[in-house]
């Protein structure tokens, strides 16, 4: 069983991390990829690990820093002007009032960011460095001819995969040791790929493990994500490439974090899914996105063992087809958890059915990560 290392807060968590970079704790790694479900606190924590690598002055100004890191905040300095008025100039504004544009006129990203970004999508950009805008267009075969429709408004994952690329030009210009990024030490990437197709995920991944295992690289890096996919490719892509450690973050309740190492076990998550819902079970407490969340956890269970339907996974359980018709029926409703409404108790005790009656089949192992809370460690 592999170590479960307990925290009381995110700091500890982010000082803990950079003592794996730094070889505080034997031996070196060069990476950390960690999977967490959302409200674990991923987005603070790269912040807490950009906020560790800062110095200050009396004034309370910044005069060091090392970390370059891509998150929600990352994707918030770029907005739209719709121009509600005409509904003709669209263009993507960028905020300059971040250090993460200093010296952006000065070193010509634009064919960085294009040879990342035609590997996704067909469209053109133009940025104007005078005024920090960005607009798009894209060609298109009218009556055999080509024609281009400028200043068009891109789709959110068009826009996501943009940003994207534009914090990979900069990651270029780091590995390459640009003068204007001499001070960067540490990468820290936390979800990039929100509003994406499966395909973009991987190829993304992919893009990601090829340029952070550049040979004569010595920018050390952090991974987050909730997404199973992008951490499994990573998971892979990574391998013996670089030294790395794989982590699976837990949240239990405030102050009671817990770290496990995946080792090489890629699919932990899964069973965290399922323990999670154990404990939903247990506590009587299940709405009706729950029945979502067990038929994801069933769709997997019957990609894993080669099966074309769920209902494999139950079969040959009392009541089975009835178990298939609930399931069918219960998690193809528009339930949401910003929306939670709990079940009723006939519904509720079917949902337990057939959740007690998949684990009796499968018998899945909790590893100690999710069992009861333990004495908390020295981070």
């Amino acid at each position: 069983m592999s170590e479960v290392i307990k925290f009381t807060n995110l700091t500890d968590i982010a000082t803990h991390f950079r003592k794996d970079l730094t070889g505080d704790h034997r031996p070196l790694k060069e990476l950390v990829l960690f999977f967490a479900h959302n409200g674990t606190g991923k987005t603070r924590l790269s912040m807490e690990f950009k906020e560790a690598g800062k110095e200050y002055n009396e004034e309370r100004e910044v005069t060091k820093r090392d970390t370059l890191y891509f998150n929600a905040f990352t994707e918030d300095l770029f907005s739209w002007h719709n121009d509600l008025v005409n509904d003709r100039e669209r263009y993507l504004k960028l905020n300059t009032d971040s250090a993460f544009f200093d010296g952006l006129r000065e070193l010509e990203l634009d064919a960085k960011i294009e040879s990342f970004f035609q590997n996704y999508v067909d469209l053109k950009f133009n940025i104007d460095y005078e005024n920090a805008t960005v607009r798009f267009s894209r060609s298109i075969i009218v009556d055999g001819a080509e024609q281009t429709i400028e200043n068009i408004k891109i789709s959110r994952g068009e826009e996501t995969l943009f940003i994207w690329c534009f914090f990979l030009a900069i990651c270029q210009l780091v590995i390459d040791k640009d003068p204007s990024y001499n001070w960067v030490k540490y990468i820290y990437i936390d979800d990039p790929i929100s509003s994406l197709d499966e395909n973009n995920a991987i190829a993304i991944a992919c893009d990601l493990a090829n340029l952070l295992t550049t040979e004569g690289s010595e920018i050390k890096t952090v991974i987050s994500t909730h997404h199973s996919l992008f951490f499994n490719v990573l998971f892979n892509e990574f391998g013996r490439k670089v030294k790395n450690k794989r982590y699976f973050l837990h949240y239990k309740e405030p102050n009671d974090y817990a770290l496990q190492d995946t080792g090489d076990t890629p699919f932990f998550h899964h069973i965290a899914t399922i323990s999670e819902l154990k404990k939903v079970v247990e506590s009587d407490k299940i709405f009706t996105y729950h029945f979502n969340a067990l038929r994801s956890i069933l769709e997997k269970t019957a990609s894993f063992f080669g099966y074309d339907k769920i209902d494999k996974c139950i079969h040959g359980l009392e009541d089975e087809v009835l178990f298939e018709r609930a399931l069918q029926l219960f998690s193809h409703g528009k339930y949401s958890i910003f929306d939670p409404q709990e079940m009723i108790g006939d519904n509720k005790d079917l949902f337990k059915r057939i959740f007690y009656g998949f684990l009796a089949k499968y018998e899945f192992h909790f590893p100690e990560i999710f069992n009861e809370p333990t004495p908390a460690a020295t981070a």
